[in-house]
């Protein structure tokens, strides 16, 4: 069981630097960030670009991964982001990962001046967006016409420094985000099943998530391929259980032991926001990043 973190980007660098060199003094796995325009409660504050936060962030690190978690074509185009995946992935030594799902419906969805996609739409762009992205990262000139994504003669030299390419986390609960997961994906991550965020129970949250374990299992069969090759990522803070794995470090190794039955791998916490959904105890919330893998085993 790995344990990482996602820090959200509302801090100016001055201070930001701090804590993304602090998440790797504390042991963590991965550093993560959101990839928005803005985001939820946080859209009237500062919010800044996730690349160059992270790009900010390989030069202040050392050996911690960093990520997004996630990216996706609401505002991207797989053209210009593999560009910039491979220009991160070089300046942080090979230690990016990609988290990618298929958006939603939040303020990204229309900060273009475009209607907001719906889910069919989300998931067929989706379903194209990731494997022209897969060649754009692994061939040298990639020419592509689609439904949604064209490329001509699109460069990707010199390509990632982790071959063949810079890991995929796919986000997916549905069957088509599944299937790209299980194809495409070197991880996949969840959030857990959101219909029971208001109301659920956290034994209701571990069934539905054990049961999006089984989907994934399954989608993997299809191709032949061993589920047990993609590491399965829990980002928290969207169950039932929400703050409460963070009120003690007892409560986190539960919480992590009850879902490392399942088959999770790594587990993402929030970076402690006071006054927000993400309030937490820092000094509680740093015990847990430096006693708690090792309980974990």
């Amino acid at each position: 069981m790995r344990l990482s973190t996602v820090i959200l980007p509302i801090h100016r660098w001055a201070e930001g630097q701090k804590i993304w060199r602090r998440a790797e003094d504390l042991g963590f796995h991965a550093a993560y960030t959101y990839d928005h325009l803005s985001w939820r409660t946080f859209r009237d504050g500062p919010w800044f670009g996730a690349v160059p936060t992270l790009t900010a962030a390989a030069a202040v690190t050392q050996s911690i991964r960093l990520g997004t978690l996630v990216t996706s074509p609401n505002f991207r185009h797989p053209v210009t982001l593999a560009k910039e995946l491979i220009s991160l992935d070089d300046i942080s030594g090979g230690r990016v990962t990609l988290g990618i799902g298929a958006g939603g419906s939040g303020f990204d969805a229309t900060a273009l001046g475009q209607e907001p996609w719906t889910p069919r739409e989300r998931a067929d762009r989706f379903a194209e967006f990731v494997p022209l992205l897969d060649r754009l990262l692994t061939e040298n000139s990639v020419s592509y016409e689609g439904d949604f994504y064209a490329a001509h003669e699109a460069r990707g030299i010199p390509g990632c420094v982790q071959r063949p390419r810079l890991p995929f986390a796919v986000a997916a609960t549905g069957p088509r985000g599944l299937r790209l997961a299980a194809r495409h994906g070197q991880a996949w991550v969840t959030t857990g099943d959101p219909k029971l965020y208001e109301n659920g129970t956290p034994e209701q949250s571990v069934r539905a998530l054990r049961g999006q374990v089984e989907k994934l299992a399954d989608a993997c069969a299809e191709i032949g391929r061993n589920v047990a090759e993609l590491d399965k990522i829990l980002l928290t803070g969207f169950t039932p259980d929400r703050g409460r794995p963070l009120e003690s470090l007892d409560a986190f190794v539960d919480f992590a032991g009850r879902h490392a039955e399942l088959g999770f791998t790594e587990i993402v916490l929030h970076w402690p926001i006071p006054d927000s959904d993400f309030a937490a105890d820092q000094k509680v919330f740093e015990r847990i990043a430096m006693e708690a893998p090792a309980q974990l085993g």
